[in-house]
């Protein structure tokens, strides 16, 4: 009885492997398992208040998310080409191992380059677009949530000047000032375009929307938006209402958000006091008025305490970081009642006294989400810039990348961070049995 039972058991698997090794054998790399088999059950994100939270399977019970996660630029890049596709599942599987959830990256690239996405307005590089599949598919896999940014304020990959430009040669009175780009009508309609092809885009991999992909966390307007044309910030702020309106038009499952660096306008006067510089209040923003777009589910936030106030000492640099994370958290609980998210947190790896600036600064951010997690207060997470793997340190690094597991005390910190805010909400789970492969196994508590 016993060996039919495994007959019957062994038989069918034998000869399932039998049929994918003779489809291997006769049609080689041409033949691929649906990615559908292996992608692990993910929920989407959404917010209550002032924060994250995934629901169950059942539409009604809710689980807390506080966010510890990290930046990779480049990994859509690296995805373009088989021959580097390695380092992306590396990077993943690496933030993964560090019990880290979020990775924001670009979706992104605008030009005439090779590696472009997009090549002239509405027009795509399909090869690359497949690249994006692939970081997508691989965040699936590893359960990984991605931030997905859509442009660029900067130069890099194209950004708002090069969709100034287009419009320029294709005969719009627009002038050269990349500041363009928030109100004039033909470039604002190349930009709704992308957001449109991206956003509905099937994955070639996977068959699944983006709009219906819970791997994507949420998209990003664009990366560190400023207007220094138009220091009174209406003309910003109407561009994130209407792009904030046109992207949830689309797609209902995702957050969005600006991208701010999180500086404060002139008229917010107590606050401007925070600002690093008089410099930040004549940039067009303004971190209050823009979150509080109501197409905007959650506050984006940035801090380079060594760019921004380069002549201070550490301690010095410490307080204000302190102040800035402050600041924001308490806007984030009480003026826009929406989750704060630290996208960028950046330092150098200058050694002071035995210590990393880095781990100096990154532990002050931490130490203030945790205390926020604690309290259920509005400071929702941080996200490290940024980390690389071993082979792409010439081409993206910059003085505040590293590669986390080749500095064991930054490494460290980043593990303690994921596993200590997982804890807060594990509490009332005492069925829960952390396993060997879980980061988090053997973590003191």
């Amino acid at each position: 009885m016993a060996e039919q039972l495994w007959r019957k058991r062994v038989y069918p698997l034998f000869g399932l492997l039998t049929m994918v090794a003779l489809l291997y054998l006769n049609f080689g790399d041409k033949f691929k398992l649906p990615v559908s088999l292996w992608l692990p059950k993910m929920n989407f994100v959404s917010t209550n208040s002032t924060r994250f939270v995934i629901k169950d399977d059942d539409g009604i019970n809710e689980s807390t998310l506080y966010v510890n996660g990290w930046n990779s630029y480049w990994l859509l890049e690296e995805s373009i080409w088989d021959e580097s596709r390695n380092r992306v599942t590396e990077m993943i599987r690496r933030g993964a191992q560090m019990g880290m959830t979020v990775c924001r990256t670009w979706a992104f690239s605008d030009g005439k380059d090779p590696s472009s996405l997009q090549i002239s307005p509405g027009v795509f590089n399909e090869k690359v677009f497949q690249g994006l599949d692939f970081v997508i598919a691989e965040a699936r896999r590893h359960k990984i949530r991605l931030i997905l940014s859509l442009v660029n304020n900067l130069d890099a990959f194209g950004g708002k000047a090069q969709y100034v430009r287009w419009a320029k040669e294709a005969g719009a009175n627009v002038t050269f000032l990349s500041d363009s780009f928030f109100s004039h009508p033909t470039v604002k309609d190349y930009y709704k375009n992308y957001i449109k092809a991206v956003v509905t885009r099937k994955n070639s991999l996977t068959g699944v929307r983006y709009s219906e992909e819970p791997a994507i966390f949420a998209w990003e307007l664009m990366n560190e938006p400023r207007c220094v044309s138009n220091s009174s910030a209406p003309v910003l702020q109407s561009w994130i209402t209407e792009m904030a309106a046109y992207t949830k038009s689309l797609d209902t499952n995702h957050l969005v958000t600006v991208g701010l660096e999180g500086f404060y306008g002139p008229k917010a006067t107590e606050r401007s006091k925070i600002n690093p510089g008089k410099w930040a209040d004549s940039l067009g923003l303004d971190f209050i008025q823009n979150s509080a777009v109501a197409n905007i589910d959650f506050a984006s936030v940035h801090a380079y305490p060594d760019s921004w106030i380069p002549e201070a000492d550490m301690r010095q640099k410490a307080d204000y970081l302190s102040h800035w994370v402050d600041s924001h958290v308490t806007d984030g609980d009480h003026v826009l009642n929406k989750p704060v998210l630290f996208t960028e947190v950046g330092s150098s790896l200058r050694v002071n006294k035995g210590v990393y600036n880095k781990d100096f600064l990154l532990k002050t951010v931490y130490d203030k989400i945790f205390e926020s997690a604690k309290k259920g207060q509005a400071g929702a997470g941080a996200l490290i810039w940024q980390l690389l793997v071993e082979g792409v340190e010439e081409h993206y690094g910059d003085q505040f990348s590293l590669i986390a597991w080749d500095h064991p005390s930054t490494y460290k910190l980043i593990l303690e961070q994921s596993c200590r805010l997982r804890r807060i909400f594990d509490k009332g789970e005492p069925t829960r049995r952390l396993r060997h492969m879980d980061p988090c196994f053997g973590q003191k508590s």
